[in-house]
């Protein structure tokens, strides 16, 4: 059974960081690019950060370069979102995603960041 579970979210002060992961199972997931998105409310789900499954090679988001990092460990299966110097704007639900060679993607279940002070 695939999973995709989302960890890290919270509240966090302007300026703050924090870190979210998301641990997979049930598949092959070296293979897979992993992506995080986010659905702020009122707005549309949209691309944060993607890495690719070969070469880990990654994309932003321009809104969130120079402050997010996307990583991953294949060992673990996990992949992480660091997320520096966070603004009212990046309050969300973040989704973690698995996609493979365009066939239907895997999604998390989301993990709620808030900024606030």
């Amino acid at each position: 059974q695939v999973q995709l579970v989302e960890s890290g979210g919270g509240l966090v002060q302007p300026g703050g960081s924090l870190r979210l992961s998301c641990a997979a199972s049930g598949f092959t997931f070296r293979w897979y690019s992993m992506s995080w998105y986010r659905q702020a409310p009122g707005k549309e789900r949209e691309l944060v950060a993607s890495i690719t499954s070969v070469g880990g090679v990654t994309n932003y988001a321009d809104s969130v370069k120079g402050r997010f990092t996307i990583s991953r460990d294949n060992a673990k299966n996990t992949v992480y979102l660091q997320m520096n110097s966070l603004n009212s704007e990046d309050t969300a639900v973040y989704y973690c995603n698995a996609n493979y060679r365009g066939s239907l993607p895997y999604w998390g279940k989301g993990t709620l960041v808030t900024v606030s002070s």
